[in-house]
């Protein structure tokens, strides 16, 4: 059961890095476009948002590796405070943005942290 618990909180993590390329690198172009929703007279005028944004996401990359890399109670305490900000994140998201968000980033994040939660 670890073992599936450090998968999916890997998987998540990697959720998160395809989102901060697409927040922070490919913004304006037509795959950042296409994940969005967006015209580019809109991408154009929010880039800077866009990349804020990918950042905070890249922080919540940095959490999760950091849970997978350390080991005991150190781990599960990094890894539910982190699969938690990634739950809730969605969640905003999906009453804000898009309820597409609550599939792609918060379903991951909760089947993660009960498996992480039930694992010990």
């Amino acid at each position: 059961m670890h073992t599936l618990g450090q998968v999916l909180v890997a998987l998540v993590a990697l959720i998160h890095v395809y989102v901060v390329l697409l927040e922070m690198v490919l913004w304006r172009t037509p795959r950042g476009r296409a994940a969005f929703g967006t015209t580019p007279e809109f991408a154009e005028s929010t880039a800077t948002l866009a990349l804020n944004q990918g950042l905070y996401n890249g922080f919540l990359v940095a959490g999760l590796v950091w849970g997978l890399l350390a080991s005991g109670d150190l781990q599960r305490q990094v890894e539910t405070f982190f699969l938690a900000c990634v739950a809730v994140a969605g969640l905003v998201g999906a009453l804000t943005v898009s309820r597409r968000i609550l599939l792609v980033q918060t379903v991951p994040a909760v089947l993660a942290l009960a498996v992480v939660l039930a694992s010990r």
